[in-house]
């Protein structure tokens, strides 16, 4: 995030504070002076914590999470809901709904409910009510629409809070500190900068100086979504790197069988040569079986001259 200027902030109103008679003693660290009747607020701390707060801000929207943005003064809440649907992060504009984070499965109900009466419309069943009853769902979905269309897409508790005017969200506040969100605010010289993890000396009545903290805060967001989107990405490229090459190895196992079919008859002349030693062994055998009845024959002679010898000697 580029340096914040401290002119545009001094152009934009943010010094400016409260009444010295409606001061809050905590906030004394971040008052540069006072000026007829009223706490001028040290706009180079107040560009320090809002650089510190934006770096914030802007990990939570990369590791995915969402941030909601709470401003229901008059001078905030078209601000705040400009600039956080720019974003699409969740914002409350109006009355702050009691438990919204306490209790967020009743209010997530409440939610599921507006939904159903949109597939009622979509799927013909409402024009099966009586004209009263119309009446009656139109007005109950008018009413969730305002107070609760703005976090239709926050499915589960925000991991932080952004609070403009932090003493007229103090329900908001507290429900927040119970749950342990990290809290981000603007705090006025009225305020106490103790209840909020993140602050933001700043003047939070002036629309000027709220749209300025908001733009800069807004901005750091959106470029921790860019990162996490840019993650993704790579991700995913990864994948399909990945997968290519196991793709190719199964192409080659498919076609390995018909490669090792060719040292099959390398191994052949093995065979031969079995079989040729084989032979020689039939034939070897073969001449000895031939080789027997020579000398059988041989025998007869042998007794023939004998048996002529034997009248001799008579």
């Amino acid at each position: 995030m580029a340096n914040i200027d401290v002119k545009d902030l001094l152009n934009a109103g943010v010094h400016f504070g409260h009444l010295t008679r409606k001061w809050n003693p905590n906030m004394a660290p971040y008052i540069y002076m006072e000026r007829n009747g009223i706490h001028i607020i040290n706009l180079y701390k107040t560009a320090a914590k809002i650089e510190e707060a934006a770096d914030a801000m802007k990990k939570i929207a990369a590791s995915g999470r969402k941030i909601l943005f709470v401003a229901t003064k008059k001078q905030a809440k078209d601000i705040v809901a400009e600039k956080a649907g720019s974003i699409k992060m969740p914002y409350i504009t109006e009355r702050w709904p009691g438990g919204m984070l306490t209790n967020f499965v009743t209010i997530r109900k409440a939610v599921k409910k507006m939904a159903a009466i949109d597939r009622m419309k979509k799927d013909g069943t409402f024009e099966t009510l009586s004209k009263k009853e119309k009446l009656q769902v139109s007005r109950l979905r008018a009413k969730l629409e305002k107070n609760l269309g703005s976090i239709t897409d926050m499915t589960r508790l925000p991991g932080a809070l952004f609070v403009v005017d932090i003493k007229r969200e103090h329900i908001a506040i507290k429900e927040a500190q119970k749950l342990k969100i990290p809290i981000f605010a603007m705090v006025d010289t009225n305020s106490d900068p103790r209840d909020v993890d993140f602050v933001i000396p700043s003047n939070d009545d002036a629309s000027k100086s709220v749209d300025k903290i908001l733009s800069l805060v807004t901005e750091s967001v959106a470029v921790g979504l860019k990162e996490r989107q840019s993650e993704k990405d790579a991700e995913n490229k990864g994948e399909e790197e990945v997968a290519a090459p196991a793709l190719e190895t199964a192409e080659v196992e498919k076609a390995a069988p018909v490669k090792e079919a060719k040292p099959a008859k390398k191994v052949a002349p093995a065979k031969k040569a079995a079989k040729t030693q084989e032979a020689e062994k039939v034939l070897e055998a073969a001449a000895v079986v031939e080789t027997e009845p020579a000398k059988e024959e041989a025998a007869p002679e042998v007794e023939t001259k004998e048996e002529g010898e034997a009248p001799k000697e008579a």
